[in-house]
């Protein structure tokens, strides 16, 4: 009786513990159903529609995935944009991840005013967003004066195929829009780095090691999980800004008198799965391939397998003991 008035107790203490976890739970659940599952299933509904706006409200008709093969055979520079903006994002993308781990790691020294040199560095994503940013990139404050980027395109043509020489001579000349970019990856890398322990970087320097050692072998396996997930963070930053040539398309088509809401919901379900798919390629390309933890799962294997080896070889000696033992009281 007690036995059952336990688990009775338990299984009420663990409903309760999971009402409560529920009841924390739920204003996601309502936020994400009200501003993202609905929104998306609604989106995706009217790219499989013709969606006419009258003053007596929406009519939908359904074209099945009519809009979608419009796109390549009306929207002569979807696929054009498409291709100009994957890649932009691959080239960039790195520079700007690359960008935030060394300023992350000269920060991270012991320095005055470090402080202040966060705060300078992630005041261009609380101040420069929306119209500002904008309002700057026609101004031509987004790109560093002195710098030649004719001559830029020129030098590159001669190396490098045609389709490369356009998208990195943009880095180039939006090469201070990068660098405003990179304000919350710097800050997710300090972080990372101020929680590495220092006694691992004063072991190696005993046993010899230099700097690039430390950072290859030490600092890099630890924030490669920071660096992915950085990595998503500046693609997707990247494909919904305001200087993107697709989302202004988007914008635009979706109050064009041809086109409509169908055409730009359609438009962006086939951009959004482009942008997915490059998140998928990242996530290939930097997944956690460490040597380090491998040959640890590798030896904890073998060990395993000896141990069973040795159990195996007890449970065999253990028999053969007790056989002779009968054996001798029968004797």
């Amino acid at each position: 009786m007690k036995s059952i008035t336990r688990k009775k107790k338990t299984t009420g203490l663990k409903k309760r513990e999971s009402l409560t976890g529920y009841l924390f739970v739920s204003p996601w659940i309502i936020g994400a159903l009200m501003f993202l599952i609905i929104p998306l299933g609604q989106s995706f509904y009217y790219s499989l529609c013709n969606v006419k706006v009258s003053p007596k409200g929406r009519r939908y008709d359904f074209v099945d995935f009519k809009n979608y093969t419009d796109l390549f055979r009306l929207d002569v520079g979807f696929i054009e944009n498409m291709l100009r903006y994957l890649l932009n994002t691959l080239i960039s993308v790195p520079v700007i991840v690359v960008f935030a781990l060394i300023i992350a790691m000269l920060l991270n020294n012991r320095m005055k005013g470090k402080g202040f040199f966060r705060t300078i560095y992630f005041l261009p994503v609380i101040v420069v967003s929306g119209p500002v940013m904008i309002q700057l990139a026609d101004q031509g404050a987004t790109s560093i004066p002195a710098m030649n980027v004719s001559g830029i395109t020129r030098v590159l043509s001669t190396y490098l195929p045609r389709f490369m020489v356009e998208p990195i001579a943009n880095l180039f000349n939006n090469m201070i829009l990068i660098l405003w970019y990179s304000g919350v990856q710097i800050l997710i890398f300090l972080a990372v780095l101020q929680k590495i322990d220092n006694s691992l970087y004063e072991a190696a320097k005993i046993d010899g090691g230099s700097a690039w050692e430390c950072f290859w072998k030490i600092t890099l396996p630890i924030i490669k999980p920071m660096i992915l997930l950085t990595t998503i963070y500046t693609v997707i930053y990247v494909s919904g800004n305001e200087q993107n040539v697709i989302i202004n398309s988007i914008y635009n088509d979706m109050f064009a008198v041809n086109r409509g809401y169908g055409f730009a919901s359609a438009k962006a379900w086939l951009y959004s799965v482009v942008v997915v798919a490059i998140v998928a390629f990242f996530t290939v390309v930097l997944r956690n391939r460490d040597t380090y933890q491998a040959e640890i799962k590798r030896f904890e294997k073998m060990e395993a397998k000896k141990e069973k080896e040795r159990r195996k070889l007890l449970k065999r000696q253990t028999r053969r003991s007790g056989k002779w033992v009968v054996g001798v009281f029968r004797k």
